[in-house]
């Protein structure tokens, strides 16, 4: 798929946080070349400097952007997609794949504002790309094909890990993973101030509580075992774990995080429709 992708012409509209991230990472994996490569952005100056460090075709113009692209990844923000896919819209053929990362756009308004059948595949992929170790959830709209989506699915394996899921579950990926990694920063960064309490210097307390948590998701994700299961095998009879678990409950540590998920779905629903 990835030898495939190369002869492909890329469009990125909207090359800001996300987009940019995206861009770097196929760029640096040769999945496209520059050349085949158009990117926008909303000032001129951002646009000018985007062509010089990258070599891609940079400007404000979505719909010269589009032009003659087989994928056009939507990268602006949730309340400008229906002004965009009105613009570019006159540009795009039957077989140009659309695939968005705008938080709470359903693919049915995307497809409703395009017509002529127009593929397209939902995207919500996290910031911790930047690293390749992000991770996306993808659906497909009522156009795309498996192929579609296994396209989509080689362009965020590329910074990460894909997962594919029903469109109805899309805003609880943007809770959960999409937002995550800033309630992951909030409980790294408190760990962190706990290793200062006990007496650590700051930068190895930041060391240990970073390369603890990494350390754990990993045994989660390479061992496939629950995470309760993986607590207890830490938790040694009356032991100081348990303590610091008796802590952790006592402050409605496990309730809150939940909470925070809910409310972070519940957000990415009202997302399209703000002005």
């Amino acid at each position: 798929m990835t030898s495939k992708l190369s002869l492909k012409k890329l469009a990125v509209l909207g090359t800001g946080k996300l987009g940019g991230i995206l861009l770097r990472a196929y760029l640096k994996q040769k999945l496209f070349a520059a050349k085949n490569v158009t990117a926008t952005v909303r000032h001129e100056e951002k646009a000018a400097a985007l062509a010089t460090e990258l070599g891609v075709i940079s400007s404000t113009d979505n719909r010269k952007a589009v032009r003659g692209a087989d994928i056009v990844i939507l990268g602006v923000k949730p309340q400008v997609v229906g002004d965009v896919l009105k613009e570019i819209k006159p540009e795009l053929g039957k077989d140009t794949l659309v695939i968005s990362v705008a938080a709470s756009v359903p693919t049915a308004y995307i497809e409703q504002r395009l017509g002529e059948k127009v593929p397209v595949i939902r995207a919500m992929p996290n910031t911790c790309s930047i690293v390749g170790t992000g991770m996306t959830g993808i659906c497909k709209g009522a156009h795309a094909s498996a192929e579609h989506l296994e396209i989509a699915k080689a362009l965020f394996d590329a910074v990460g890990r894909t997962v594919i899921v029903d469109e109805k579950n899309m805003d609880a990926v943007t809770g959960l993973s999409a937002s995550g990694p800033a309630f992951a920063y909030i409980i790294l960064e408190s760990l962190a101030e706990a290793g200062v309490k006990v007496g650590l210097p700051r930068d190895v307390a930041t060391l240990l509580a970073a390369q603890t948590m990494k350390g754990s998701a990993s045994v989660v994700l390479e061992t496939g075992d629950h995470p309760a299961l993986l607590k207890d095998s830490v938790t040694t009879p009356a032991g100081c774990t348990i303590d610091g678990i008796m802590e952790l409950e006592e402050g409605k540590l496990r309730v809150t995080l939940i909470k925070a998920v809910v409310k972070a779905t519940q957000r990415a629903s009202e997302l399209l429709f703000e002005k």
